[in-house]
């Protein structure tokens, strides 16, 4: 039978205090063991199972000797010290005071956060803050008990664990691979698992490309605060001297976030090179919501030069906007700059000013939902030339009011009701071929038919068919203003019963439309799922605003043709395209995806047409394909590969591989780029990247753990 002492001999605070509100250090001690008795010379001796437990301290041994007069505490092992759930010590033997926080373990191992081990000569303990390991042997590896030296570890005369600052000082540290030394420090600071975020310099990167040569990049972070900190890498080679920043701030209403660089380098020798990337959201009051987005660079080869991003094109926001049940607002400035060679930035709409209010009404006598919006927009050029429309600036302001209604009926049909108007003002300056004021108040109606049908199968797997059919109509004629924002039109299954199709109001369908088509969809349980949609659009006259590829030119359009299959063992094809009675394709796109035990693989191919209309003066057939797979539980593999089949010639290419177990993270890769600008060079970039595991907070990341003897 089990015996227990409690707040008896091993009492640190007055039996008159509570357990449940005194600190955890003024809380009497807990000792429980199988046997306990109390010799002549007034030494307390628990035996067999013995457990002790103070605060969240958790003592486990095999028997404690407890000496009243001196207070002293000798415990016999195998010893398991646990301070919480982030250290657990494993010791033979023991010297503790009463209140288990300072003493000596002889033969110890100390184990932070369930990641890193640290084994020791002896322990001292002190005040429950400090743990001294004399001759210590460090590794976040599996050790096995055949003598093997694990795959690395630092081997150190003393390491103290400050568990307060959560840091591990080493002195005399010296670094081996499967107990080779690699290199000696005298004085060594790291983190220990438990802390999210200190100051340090975090793990090196080498990256090697066909431009800037061999480099490498020592990244250092700083901790400014809690909800602050600042990253500074220092990258190295024989053509570049580059230092980047990454600042963060997380504040009670929201979050900055600033990346970019400075560069010295001798592909501009002579120039200051850089970039800075940065964005923010905030909440404001009243349920707004701000958002901020910059970019900005020195020239325009640097991002692609440096691997920092691969946009031709930057974009820099600031939007006001708030959302709510029945109503949506939004402001915006944005500004735009082009990297590409033949743009001209002055001759390019740059700055735009854009802003839109949306409320919803449900009317109790009409029925239905009734939808009003507002629209305001102004985009200017740079360039103050008017011919040709190289200055030209644009302002429109746009409204319109919407019924909708849906209507079932007992046979099964479902019928859809738009009815409403729309209006735009349209004020155009710097441009002599256009007259600078325009306006139009336009009414539109229509009707939408769906009769869906559904059958199931004896195997269980349903069908549905949906045949459906839309009559509309939209007066007045369009207004002799140029096309500024509705030069690319997508038709696809998403818009088929649209009564506009252009992407922007400048630009509106006109005339009597409609549009017919069909749903069709096969839903297995145990097998393969299937939908395909079918559609038209006819209208009374033709729309010449629409390009050739858009699939839209003429009174009849292209047939929308769409469909996907997906089946239980994780593939997946999805593909759409535009064909006209000729059988000629406009647009075409596949993806298609694999998901297997062991990775992934997945291709896509897209084609459009030459179409001078939409600035694409050559055919545009390319296939791209990514994949991923597992080698075995450590090592994955990855690649990417990018061709264009116009132009008979690879875009990107790259391969990628990693190691991954329970202490160590290395990362190869190689990629290359075969840009054909006369602004950026094609380029081949070769990144290595290692990582130990066990000095940082766990982020959660699955990893393999090793087996001895594997």
């Amino acid at each position: 039978m089990r015996a227990a002492l409690v707040g008896l001999a091993l009492t640190f605070a007055p039996l008159t205090v509570s357990a449940q509100t005194a600190p955890a250090t003024d809380r009497p001690a807990v000792l429980v063991a199988d046997q306990v008795f109390i010799t002549r010379d007034k030494v307390l001796v628990a035996q067999g199972n013995v457990e002790a437990f103070r605060g969240e301290t958790r003592l486990r041994a095999t028997a404690i000797r407890y000496d009243q007069a001196t207070g002293a505490l000798s415990i016999e092992g195998p010893i398991v010290l646990s301070e919480g759930e982030n250290t657990t010590i494993l010791a033979d033997a023991a010297s503790l005071d009463a209140g288990l926080q300072s003493g000596l373990l002889r033969g110890a191992r100390m184990i932070l956060e369930q990641q890193l081990q640290l084994a020791a000569v002896q322990i001292n303990q002190v005040e429950g803050r400090y743990s001294q390991l004399y001759k210590a042997a460090v590794t976040s590896c599996k050790v096995c008990e055949d003598g093997e030296a694990p795959l690395w570890q630092i081997r150190a005369k003393r390491v103290v664990h400050d568990q307060l600052a959560q840091q591990l000082y080493f002195d005399e540290a010296q670094f081996r691979i499967k107990n080779v030394p690699i290199f000696y420090l005298p004085r060594l600071r790291l983190p220990d698992p438990t802390l999210d975020r200190a100051t340090g310099f975090l793990a090196p990167s080498i990256r090697s490309t066909s431009q800037l040569g061999v480099g490498l990049k020592l990244p250092y972070f700083i901790k400014l605060g809690d909800h602050r900190d600042l990253t500074l890498t220092p990258y190295l080679s024989a053509e570049t001297r580059t230092l980047e920043f990454r600042y963060r701030q997380a504040f009670v209403s929201g979050r900055i976030d600033f990346d970019g660089a400075i560069t010295r380098d001798d592909e501009e020798p002579g120039e200051t090179r850089g970039y800075l990337f940065g964005n923010g959201t905030f909440n404001l009051r009243r349920d707004y919501k701000l958002y901020f987005d910059i970019e900005t660079t020195s020239d325009r080869s640097y991002l692609n030069d440096y691997g920092y991003s691969d946009k031709d094109r930057l974009t820099n926001e600031l939007t006001v906007s708030r959302a709510r049940r029945d109503d949506y607002t939004r402001a915006s400035l944005l500004n735009y700059r082009s990297l590409r060679d033949d743009d001209v930035n002055a001759e390019l709409p740059t700055l735009v000013l854009d802003g839109e209010h949306q409320r919803r009404y449900f009317p109790t006598r009409l029925g239905g939902e009734l939808r009003l919006s507002l629209e305001a927009h102004t985009h200017r050029r740079g360039s103050d030339v008017s011919a040709g429309g190289l200055g030209r600036d644009v302002s429109r302001l746009n409204g319109e009011a919407t019924w909708l209604r849906r209507l079932t009926f007992s046979n099964g049909l479902v019928s859809d009701l738009h009815a409403g108007a729309n209006f735009g003002l349209f004020n155009i300056a710097q441009d002599a071929g256009f007259e600078p004021r325009h306006g139009d108040l336009v009414p539109e109606v229509a009707v939408a038919l769906r009769y869906p049908m559904q059958r199931r199968e004896t195997g269980g797997a349903v069908q549905q068919i949906e045949p459906l059919v839309q009559f509309g109509w939209t007066g007045g004629d369009r207004l002799d203003i140029p096309n500024e924002e509705s030069t690319l039109v997508e038709y696809d299954e998403g818009n088929l019963l649209s009564l506009s199709r252009f992407p922007r109001p400048d630009r509106r369908e006109r005339g009597a439309v409609a549009a017919f088509g069909v749903n069709w969809a096969r839903i297995d349980p145990n097998g393969l799922d299937a939908s395909f949609s079918f559609g038209q659009v006819i209208r009374a006259d033709a729309d010449d605003d629409f390009s050739f590829s858009s699939g839209l030119q003429g009174t009849y359009s292209d047939f929308l043709l769409a469909g996907q299959l997906r089946s239980d063992n994780g593939l997946a094809l999805i593909g759409r395209g535009l064909v006209d009675d000729d059988f000629e394709v406009a647009k075409a796109e596949l993806r298609g995806v694999w998901n297997f035990k062991r990775g992934q693989i997945a291709s896509s191919y897209v084609w459009l047409q030459e179409d001078a209309a939409e600035d694409r003066d050559e055919n545009v057939s390319e296939i791209t394909f990514d994949g991923s797979f597992s080698i075995n539980s450590q090592w994955q593999a990855s690649a990417d590969w990018r061709f264009d089949l116009a132009d008979e010639r690879a875009a990107t290419a790259g391969l990628g591989l990693s190691y991954n177990n329970e202490c160590v993270q290395v990362d190869l890769s190689v990629s290359r780029s075969y840009s054909s600008s006369t602004s950026v060079e094609p380029s081949t970039d070769f990144g290595f990247n290692i990582g130990l595991r066990g000095f940082a907070a766990n982020t959660g990341t699955e990893r393999y753990v090793r087996s001895c003897g594997k």
